[in-house]
């Protein structure tokens, strides 16, 4: 690639020119404070993104009031010279700043109310009980736990009914708050509003969830009318404003069902989209309705829908506008999206996961450098927001700390050497060979990446070798020397200035009696095809590993059933994975003994007795091969005589296996020290 690339090249939209063809689209992120202002943390995330080349960055969620929601807000004239402050940074960069305005499902001032009376009378219930006044006390907290109990109720009946609920003069006020938020961003100097048409703007264009029988229900025309009267009051607002609508489709998944609830179905969002550029919409991004309670919807992870999902639809939208179209979802690579450029399919490509995997995607395409390529996992972004953490990627160790993580150049250059190329060592290698050091990786097998091809064997899972294939790529570029099929001698350790152990971990069998018997076997055996397995499999743990590999003999026809310690299987696998782990799980059959504590093996290995310690009784299971799923323990490394300084990272660096974040973050951490 090169500047010719077409995804360098400038694109007219509305009154703004951007410089590529390269945004960054709205994603929950978490990096706000939690009064939704920008933060510290949200600002240096956002500049990153501009300093690494992208050319248009919207702010997800943005909301025009004060809500509840962990999310970014601008309904007070005392936030803007916070977005001021970051608009201003990304200017600098030539990178057009927008924001994401939207409004929950949800009646925001009730729940808020509710929300705001438990609060005080938690604090009139503490102020009592510093009083010695015991008995208001206990009545204050029953009060306390009376109203945010009824919010909670509220808020979920509002996220089901709220859409044809809320009164006409509920919906101008929501309408004003967003013309005003707007109005806010322009004095901040932000560029666009993307219009958030999900959420209740969605809901009321559906018809699957809107049954409303006023002005805005029922006909098409009625449904998007609400829609088309906020952009309408955007515009008015702000005139200045590049207006952008992010338009979401219900798709049909391949079982013929419907994906998304808010959001039109595909006709009527092609006409919508007419509607919207003859409104003044100057932009137009084409994605999954949402409102499915499955972020993996919205956001797939590998393996479970093609790459470029939704562009057959964003080709349609764009056979019938003038407008600028972006397309997103799985473009996971510069390819695809100067193919997609190429055919004329979009005109925008937004790279969401990727370029919180690698913000400087427009700057390696300008030097032809190798791009480290998202996952899509969604380890470390999907299930961060789901659960309540910040959003970050799990090959990239500075997301959501970018002001005070990042590769310092070495103030002294030294030979550096690592012994083992799993990922950990592969990223320290990196980061150290970026620092200016002279690195030699020594690794006793045959190829790099370690565990990672294990983890690439199951179904659905193979997009993971991308991280490996990046270090492929970036390390010889780098002047790194890798020597495989070579153990390290203490001689060559001593010979170095610093030695970063990343030796990782060996499976581990359960200590039972029988568990020696040559039916028992490995789940590493079984993935690296080391052991064949056949008929029924009994799989001791029910973790990661256990899961992915029954589904893995399942696919070579076996019968499973996964043997568990815990109350629950596939524990911290990802949210969005999780119920087509189960669906498929349901569809063979696959037995579930959860709660289950293996004593030991009989029967030449085709027998496990265990107690099911939930109802404290005996069980036995009969099968034909048993597969070992426990865990790994570290490998150790004998370093006594070595007398340079030695970092250990990865699996080999504590008591219990590191994640792959964890693994990078490590590595990352002890190179970038050195």
């Amino acid at each position: 690639m090169s500047k010719e690339s077409l995804l360098l090249q400038p694109l007219k939209v509305g009154n703004l020119t951007l410089k590529n063809r390269i945004m960054f689209p709205p994603l929950t992120t978490g990096y706000e404070e939690r009064d939704g202002s920008i933060g510290e943390r949200s600002f240096h995330f956002y500049e990153r993104l501009a300093k690494g080349g992208a050319s248009y960055v919207v702010i997800g969620d943005v909301a025009p009031v004060n809500t509840a929601s962990p999310t970014p807000k601008l309904f007070d004239d005392r936030q803007i010279p916070a977005f001021r402050k970051l608009a201003d940074a990304m200017h600098v960069y030539d990178c057009k700043l927008a924001l994401q305005l939207f409004h929950p499902e949800y009646d925001v001032p009730g729940v808020g109310k509710m929300i705001q009376g438990s609060m005080m009378a938690m604090k009139e219930a503490e102020a009592a009980k510093a009083q010695g006044d015991m008995e208001a006390f206990g009545v204050k907290m029953k009060e306390a736990g009376q109203l945010r109990n009824d919010a909670y109720a509220k808020l979920h009946h509002d996220m089901q009914h709220f859409v044809s609920e809320a009164t006409v003069e509920q919906l101008e006020e929501i309408k004003k708050s967003i013309a005003t938020s707007a109005r806010r961003a322009a004095e901040a100097g932000v560029d666009a509003i993307e219009v958030h048409g999900d959420r209740l703007l969605g809901s009321l264009c559906s018809t699957v969830l809107n049954h409303r029988t006023d002005e805005y229900g029922g006909a098409f025309e009625n449904r998007i009318r609400y829609a088309l009267e906020v952009v309408a009051a955007i515009k008015e607002a702000a005139p200045s404003l590049m207006v952008e609508y992010k338009l979401p489709f219900i798709t049909i998944n391949a079982d013929g069902s419907d994906r998304g609830k808010g959001g039109l179905y595909e006709s009527e969002g092609i006409e919508f989209a007419r509607r919207l550029e003859a409104a003044g919409v100057d932009m137009i991004q084409v994605a999954q309705a949402n409102h499915t309670g499955n972020m993996g919807d919205t956001i797939p992870s590998m393996g479970t829908v093609p790459y470029n999902w939704t562009l057959p639809i964003a080709k349609k939208v764009k056979e019938v506008v003038s407008i600028p179209v972006a397309t997103v979802g799985r473009v996971v690579n510069v390819k695809n999206g100067e193919e997609i450029l190429a055919n004329g399919e979009a005109d925008m490509i937004s790279y969401g996961r990727s370029l919180l995997c690698d913000p400087d995607i427009a700057i390696k395409i300008e030097k032809d450098e190798p791009i480290r390529e998202c996952l899509n996992c969604n380890k470390g972004c999907v299930d961060a927001i789901q659960n309540r953490r910040y959003i970050s990627c799990v090959l990239n160790a500075e997301n959501g700390d970018e002001a005070t993580i990042f590769i310092k150049p070495a103030e002294e250059k030294k030979h550096v050497v690592i012994v083992g190329a799993g990922i950990a060592g592969l990223e320290a290698a990196r980061v150290a060979a970026v620092r200016g050091h002279q690195v030699d990786v020594y690794e006793k097998a045959d190829h790099i990446g370690g565990q990672i091809h294990l983890a690439a064997v199951p179904p659905r899972k193979s997009e993971i070798l991308r991280s490996v294939e990046y270090f492929e790529r970036i390390l010889p570029e780098l002047g790194v020397t890798i020597h495989l099929n070579t153990e390290c001698s203490k001689e060559i350790m001593n010979g170095a200035d610093a030695v970063i152990v990343a030796v990782g971990a060996h499976d581990f069998i359960l200590p039972v009696p029988g568990a020696d018997s040559e039916n028992v076997v490995s789940s590493w055996d079984v993935l690296s095809g080391k052991a064949e397995v056949k008929g029924h499999c009994a799989i001791i743990g029910g973790g990661l590993v256990g899961t992915e590999t029954a589904e893995y003999v399942l696919e070579k026809g076996c019968q499973v059933s996964v043997i568990e310690m815990l109350d629950q299987i596939a524990n911290g696998e990802s949210s969005t994975i999780l119920p087509i782990i189960m669906k498929d799980f349901a569809q063979h059959d696959v037995k579930q003994y959860v709660n289950t504590k293996v004593n030991r093996i009989v029967n030449e290995g085709k027998t496990i007795l265990a107690t099911d310690t939930k109802e404290g009784k005996e069980i036995s299971i009969n099968c034909d091969t048993i597969i070992m799923a426990v865990g790994s323990k570290k490998n150790e490394l004998d370093t006594e005589g070595v007398t340079v300084p030695v970092y250990y990272v990865g699996d080999c660096s504590g008591d219990r296996t590191a994640s792959i974040a964890e693994a990078v973050r490590s590595g990352y951490a002890a190179a970038n020290g050195i």
